[in-house]
């Protein structure tokens, strides 16, 4: 009706309809399911195996069961626009975006641009038209979001056989007239709160009645200008799922994103992949598979869209491979190759020439990290940072302002460049420094955002002004309005350290909060130690008494608390005779991990070889931790510490047992299923490892009891049993994942609370008494939510290491009426009619039976 060009393909509503219309349009093609996120059950297909399969996954998924057929635009540019619009027809762009994957891969799993960079003004213009009359002939009052496919770069064009005299310079592929996850990093891109803005025009206001919240001068019909570069990089869970297939395609994989602001595509790109978290993974790494008897090979790179495919560009280019064999092979625009040849061009004067304060300023513009810097040099990370301070080269932070600074930004919204002015004075008063959790991943998702901003506001409403540091857009942590001032920067020690040195006044730093931003801060944690900063809440020996593993056995043996028993090995020899001493099965992991990471139960003695040999680097620091796997309850607890008292506001039982990961376990509070003196022992090894620990502010304890039913429903009555033992299975002293869960059923503030006390309030001050807390009128069940039809090729099976990507609760008066909640808001199809596939080993079949009956009599 608007007269905008749109892909060949028509709508099926079952496969019969499907057939007809895929041999119309023919080979490749793209199925999309209506009514879905992420591009489930979607996909491309290239043969008409392909496409029978595609089709009905399609059709299954679609809540009313209708696909879009279209001919495949792989190979074109993919552009994104956020638009709005007010009821009184006013208009404006917000930003537009560049993939810099082209057309084929999901924009969920591609890396973003914004501004674009390969456009010329001619098509930004066409694009930027033809968003308005889309939104303007569809009536959408709010925000929207536009998807276009552009023809490529001529070279990229010849590369797929393009014709461009035959297509359209462009077609749309897709419209979301609502917020999106796009639109989420548009927001955080320019400053401009898409959210906000639509609800208020939403009840009525127009674009030029709304106060930019930014500079307090402008309206929101003022579009944004951008004078710097935001990169975005998905975050993908191959680390923990080594096995699953990483090519991606139209159904999204990532499980997070993080963001990157510079002034140039190549600083914004290497800060970005700063900010993914990989340990040592910056843009130097490279696979050792991608040498063939120790030479390189280009056909062992992953070029095609993969999650290491920016990687295979970068080493690919350090062996002079031409820009346009890469061209040929990734579609990609010759403007980022261009990009990445000028970062390999720097690594190779870093290489070849003395380092001297021009060549350093350069990198640095360029995005090079200290540790970059001294892997190419031939020094440490630290000397290269005493270097930059002896030549006093040293960050600069400057304003998102939704403007190009044509007016003053009342908004402090921040980010690291080397240029010549500071636009970040030092923060007056008191002040702590909240750091983040990064990219949600498995093992450490939006739980920790949200005890982050609840810290951040704790410390406001006590007069200390919060400073946030994150990387995640997706999260409220990096809303300008959500701390009293917000860097968007990477959670590592360069980026942590320069941040506290401009926030330094009288040579007193900012105190840090590590406790909530997972196992990201308190990793941080020890390094900030090291450099004689200060830390807010318990002190970096207490955390390192709970993670060293000599230290922490040591620990509870003064106590006089079991645990199961075990050791820290850091050779073959050594972890075998540890496991033969306590015996099979163990549970191994490494030290200072976070979701369960690499973590195994091991039956025999070949299957822990295996295991250190293929999951894990033995080194003196880096010990791997070996337990007699200890079948049973497991229960924990998150407990907070004044010095003087811990406070239990509850206590959760795993439905699971004990051996399945925490993360993926469902839990219930209370414990229905704990006995009083299991509960009395719970609470009394809590406090005193609280207490004795050092602990100030939160920590996280996980139980496993032994003896008792091996099975009871949770709704019946508890019932006196031979005697349970209590182990404790680790402890964390810091914010866990289950605090917002603990928060909403028991009702105490947990994070806030903890914040107060770690700046030296007391439980008493704020209300609170030791012990366990009262417990509350309802049942809640916590519930992990799995994404494994997106993950092909995942091992299903749940075990030690996590493998959940989200999670639900449901609450309700009894047991069964919670637990349906939870199910459902998980997406589990509850329909009776439907049977139940049981896999059972042989040891548990027994006492199984039970089980089986009741469900075949629900």
């Amino acid at each position: 009706e608007v007269g905008e060009p749109e892909p060949l393909g028509e709508i099926a509503s079952n496969m019969e309809e499907a057939r007809a219309i895929g041999k119309a349009v023919g080979l490749p093609l793209v199925v999309r399911p209506a009514y879905t996120l992420g591009g489930s059950g979607g996909g491309f297909a290239s043969t008409w195996e392909e496409f029978e399969t595609i089709a009905q996954s399609g059709l299954s998924t679609s809540p009313i069961s209708q696909i879009l057929l279209e001919k495949s635009l792989a190979g074109w540019k993919e552009i994104e626009y956020e638009v709005m619009r007010d009821g009184a027809d006013n208009c404006i762009t917000v930003c537009n975006m560049e993939n810099l994957d082209p057309m084929g891969v999901h924009t969920g799993d591609s890396i973003v641009v914004a501004p674009s960079q390969t456009l010329t003004d001619k098509d930004y213009q066409m694009l930027r038209s033809a968003s308005l009359k889309i939104i303007r002939g569809l009536g959408i009052e709010g925000g929207c979001n536009v998807q276009f496919a552009l023809q490529p770069h001529q070279r990229v064009a010849e590369a797929i056989g393009l014709d461009p005299t035959a297509d359209a310079p462009y077609y749309v592929i897709e419209v979301n007239p609502r917020v999106s996850r796009s639109s989420a990093l548009a927001s955080k891109a320019t400053g401009y709160p898409i959210a906000r803005v639509a609800a208020k025009i939403a009840v009525g206001k127009r674009l030029d009645e709304i106060p930019n919240a930014v500079t307090d001068k402008t309206q929101a019909a003022f579009e944004p200008a951008l004078d710097y570069c935001v990169i975005k990089i998905p975050r993908w869970p191959f680390d923990k799922f080594p096995s699953g297939d990483r090519n991606v395609t139209t159904q999204m994989k990532a499980t997070g994103e993080v963001m990157a602001i510079d002034r140039s595509f190549e600083a914004a790109l290497q800060k970005a992949v700063r900010s993914l978290e990989f340990s040592g993974r910056t843009l130097l790494w490279e696979d050792p598979e991608w040498r063939s008897g120790g030479t390189f090979s280009l056909d062992r790179l992953p070029l095609v869209p993969n999650d290491l495919r920016l990687w295979a560009m970068m080493a690919a280019i350090r062996r002079d491979v031409d820009s346009d064999t890469l061209l040929e092979r990734t579609n990609i625009d010759p403007w980022f190759i261009s990009a990445l040849e000028r970062i390999v061009a720097m690594e190779r004067r870093l290489l070849s020439e003395p380092l001297r304060p021009d060549l350093l300023w350069r990198a640095k513009r360029l995005g090079f990290s200290d540790e970059q810097v001294g892997t190419l040099a031939d020094m440490l990370p630290e000397q290269v940072r005493n270097l930059r301070h002896q030549w006093d080269l040293r960050p600069v932070y400057k304003t998102v302002d939704t403007c190009a600074a044509e007016f003053e930004a009342v908004t402090p919204y921040y980010y690291s460049t080397y240029d010549q002015e500071n636009e970040a004075e030092p923060l007056p008063g008191p002040k702590a420094l909240v750091i983040g959790s990064g990219p949600i991943r498995i093992g450490q998702g939006i739980e920790f955002d949200y005890c982050s901003v609840h810290a951040a506001q704790a410390l406001s409403q006590a007069g200390v002004r919060s400073i946030m540091i994150n990387s995640n857009p997706e999260t409220v942590s990096t809303d300008f309005d959500s701390s009293d001032r917000l860097y968007f920067e990477p959670l590592d020690e360069e980026a942590v350290r320069d941040i506290i040195d401009n926030e330094t006044v009288d040579d007193q730093p900012p105190a840090s909060v590590v406790q909530f931003g997972g196992q990201t801060a308190i990793n941080l944690s020890q390094i900030l130690a090291a450099a004689g900063l200060p830390i807010l809440g318990s002190s970096a020996e207490t955390i390192d008494t709970a993670s060293d593993r000599h230290k922490f056995e040591e620990f509870m043996s003064r106590l006089g608390i079991p645990q199961p028993p075990g050791a820290a090995v850091t050779s073959v020899s050594e972890a075998l005779q540890v496991a033969q001493n306590i015996g099979y099965p163990a549970v191994v992991r490494p030290s200072y991990v976070l979701g369960g990471r690499a973590m195994e139960i091991v039956q025999n003695a070949s299957e822990l070889i295996r295991y250190l040999t293929a999951a894990v680097e033995l080194a003196p620091e880096q010990p791997v931790l070996i337990d007699r796997y200890m079948e049973g309850k497991e229960c924990e607890v998150d407990a907070i510490c004044d010095g003087e008292q811990v406070l239990i506001p509850g206590i959760m039982e795993h439905i699971e047992r004990a051996g399945v990961h925490s993360g993926d376990s469902m839990a219930m509070y209370p414990g229905l299923n704990l006995t009083d003196e299991e509960v009395s022992t719970i609470v009394d090894y809590t406090t005193r490892i609280g207490m004795a620990m050092g602990v100030r502010g939160l920590m996280n304890i996980q139980f496993v009891v032994l003896g008792g039913p091996p099975y009871r429903s949770p709704h019946l009555p508890v019932e006196a049993t031979a005697a349970t033992s209590v182990y404790v299975l680790e402890v964390n002293p810091r914010g866990s994942r289950t605090i917002p869960f603990i928060s909403k059923v028991t009702g105490v503030p947990v994070a806030p609370v903890a914040t107060r006390v770690m700046m030296g309030e007391s439980l008493a001050s704020q209300g609170y008494e030791g012990g366990l807390w009262p417990r509350q009128n309802l049942v809640g069940i916590k519930a992990p939510v799995f994404s494994m039809g997106k993950l092909v090729g995942v091992d299903w099976h749940l075990g030690p290491e996590m493998k959940s990507t989200g999670e639900v609760m449901g609450v309700d008066r009894d047991f069964p009426g919670a637990l349906a909640k939870a199910l459902l808001a998980a997406n589990l199809n509850l329909n009776r009619k439907m049977g139940v596939l049981l896999s059972i080993a042989d040891q548990h079949k027994a006492e199984a039976l039970d089980l089986i009956k009741d469900l075949g009599q629900a």
